[in-house]
Protein backbone atom coordinates (compact mmCIF):
# COMPACT_ATOMS: atom_id res chain seq x y z
CA UNK A 1 0.00 0.00 0.00
CA UNK A 2 1.46 3.46 -1.01
CA UNK A 3 1.99 6.33 1.87
CA UNK A 4 0.23 8.75 1.01
CA UNK A 5 0.55 11.94 3.20
CA UNK A 6 -1.40 15.64 2.54
CA UNK A 7 -1.65 18.44 4.83
CA UNK A 8 -2.43 21.70 3.42
CA UNK A 9 -5.38 24.23 4.75
CA UNK A 10 -6.59 27.31 2.75
CA UNK A 11 -8.74 30.31 4.80
CA UNK A 12 -9.70 33.88 4.30
CA UNK A 13 -11.20 35.82 6.89
CA UNK A 14 -9.82 38.60 9.02
CA UNK A 15 -7.38 39.43 11.70
CA UNK A 16 -8.89 39.63 15.29
CA UNK A 17 -6.10 41.78 16.42
CA UNK A 18 -2.67 43.66 15.09
CA UNK A 19 0.40 41.13 14.38
CA UNK A 20 3.36 41.83 15.91
CA UNK A 21 6.51 40.33 14.67
CA UNK A 22 8.95 38.65 17.24
CA UNK A 23 12.29 37.68 16.83
CA UNK A 24 13.91 34.00 17.59
CA UNK A 25 17.44 33.79 19.69
CA UNK A 26 18.50 32.91 16.24
CA UNK A 27 17.25 35.92 14.13
CA UNK A 28 14.30 34.78 12.85
CA UNK A 29 11.15 36.54 12.00
CA UNK A 30 7.66 34.85 13.95
CA UNK A 31 4.39 35.81 13.78
CA UNK A 32 1.63 34.92 15.96
CA UNK A 33 -2.17 35.88 15.04
CA UNK A 34 -5.42 34.61 15.11
CA UNK A 35 -8.48 34.72 12.09
CA UNK A 36 -11.89 34.95 12.58
CA UNK A 37 -13.48 33.24 9.55
CA UNK A 38 -17.31 33.72 9.35
CA UNK A 39 -19.72 30.50 9.02
CA UNK A 40 -22.07 29.92 6.27
CA UNK A 41 -25.53 30.87 7.44
CA UNK A 42 -29.33 30.32 6.90
CA UNK A 43 -31.18 33.54 6.44
CA UNK A 44 -32.63 34.50 9.94
CA UNK A 45 -29.70 32.78 12.12
CA UNK A 46 -27.03 34.36 14.06
CA UNK A 47 -23.68 34.69 12.50
CA UNK A 48 -21.18 32.50 13.60
CA UNK A 49 -17.73 32.39 14.02
CA UNK A 50 -14.52 30.05 13.82
CA UNK A 51 -11.37 32.04 15.24
CA UNK A 52 -7.69 29.82 13.60
CA UNK A 53 -4.64 30.64 15.24
CA UNK A 54 -1.93 31.17 12.71
CA UNK A 55 1.85 30.98 12.86
CA UNK A 56 3.87 32.98 9.67
CA UNK A 57 7.79 32.66 9.89
CA UNK A 58 10.92 34.32 8.55
CA UNK A 59 9.87 36.89 4.88
CA UNK A 60 5.96 35.64 5.16
CA UNK A 61 5.99 36.99 8.85
CA UNK A 62 7.73 40.15 7.99
CA UNK A 63 4.81 41.42 5.11
CA UNK A 64 2.39 40.13 7.16
CA UNK A 65 3.49 42.47 10.50
CA UNK A 66 4.12 45.32 7.33
CA UNK A 67 0.58 45.14 5.82
CA UNK A 68 -2.13 43.79 7.67
CA UNK A 69 -3.85 44.90 10.76
CA UNK A 70 -6.61 44.30 13.15
CA UNK A 71 -9.43 44.11 11.05
CA UNK A 72 -8.11 43.25 7.96
CA UNK A 73 -8.94 40.78 5.06
CA UNK A 74 -6.35 37.94 4.14
CA UNK A 75 -6.08 34.63 2.65
CA UNK A 76 -3.60 32.07 4.03
CA UNK A 77 -2.37 28.81 2.72
CA UNK A 78 -0.63 26.95 4.47
CA UNK A 79 -0.70 23.64 6.80
CA UNK A 80 -2.26 22.40 10.16
CA UNK A 81 0.41 21.49 12.83
CA UNK A 82 -0.81 20.03 16.45
CA UNK A 83 1.00 20.69 19.60
CA UNK A 84 0.44 19.93 22.95
CA UNK A 85 1.71 20.85 26.65
CA UNK A 86 1.33 19.91 30.22
CA UNK A 87 0.57 23.20 32.66
CA UNK A 88 1.56 24.02 36.22
CA UNK A 89 -1.31 21.73 37.67
CA UNK A 90 -0.43 18.71 35.25
CA UNK A 91 -3.58 19.00 33.03
CA UNK A 92 -2.91 18.41 29.80
CA UNK A 93 -3.51 20.95 26.41
CA UNK A 94 -3.62 20.57 22.84
CA UNK A 95 -3.94 23.38 20.51
CA UNK A 96 -3.98 23.33 16.32
CA UNK A 97 -2.05 26.07 14.31
CA UNK A 98 -1.95 26.85 11.07
CA UNK A 99 1.32 27.72 9.71
CA UNK A 100 1.39 29.94 7.15
CA UNK A 101 3.23 28.98 3.71
CA UNK A 102 1.47 31.66 1.83
CA UNK A 103 -0.30 34.81 2.69
CA UNK A 104 -2.18 36.78 0.10
CA UNK A 105 -4.38 40.19 -0.20
CA UNK A 106 -8.16 40.40 -0.14
CA UNK A 107 -8.90 43.40 0.39
CA UNK A 108 -8.21 45.95 -3.07
CA UNK A 109 -5.23 48.76 -2.35
CA UNK A 110 -8.58 51.37 -1.42
CA UNK A 111 -9.84 49.03 1.31
CA UNK A 112 -7.02 48.23 3.32
CA UNK A 113 -7.39 49.91 6.73
CA UNK A 114 -4.00 50.03 7.91
CA UNK A 115 -2.64 53.34 5.67
CA UNK A 116 0.02 51.39 3.50
CA UNK A 117 0.12 51.03 0.26
CA UNK A 118 -0.50 47.47 -0.87
CA UNK A 119 2.42 46.18 -3.33
CA UNK A 120 0.87 45.60 -6.89
CA UNK A 121 2.13 42.08 -8.05
CA UNK A 122 0.59 42.45 -11.82
CA UNK A 123 1.94 45.15 -13.45
CA UNK A 124 1.41 43.78 -16.98
CA UNK A 125 -1.50 46.33 -18.96
CA UNK A 126 -4.69 45.52 -19.37
CA UNK A 127 -5.21 44.31 -23.42
CA UNK A 128 -7.46 46.96 -25.18
CA UNK A 129 -10.45 44.86 -26.56
CA UNK A 130 -12.58 45.74 -29.21
CA UNK A 131 -16.27 45.12 -28.95
CA UNK A 132 -17.70 43.77 -32.13
CA UNK A 133 -21.20 44.07 -33.40
CA UNK A 134 -23.57 41.43 -34.28
CA UNK A 135 -23.25 41.90 -37.92
CA UNK A 136 -19.72 40.84 -37.99
CA UNK A 137 -18.10 37.96 -39.26
CA UNK A 138 -16.44 36.11 -36.25
CA UNK A 139 -13.01 35.04 -37.31
CA UNK A 140 -13.33 31.33 -36.50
Amino acid sequence: MANFNFNKVMIGGRLTADPEVKTTQSGISVVSFSVAVNRRQRQGEPQKADFFSVTAWRQTADFVARYFRKGSSICIVGNLQNGDWTDQNGQKHYRTDIVAEEVLFVDSKGDNDNGQAAPRFNTTPTPNFQDLSADDDLPF
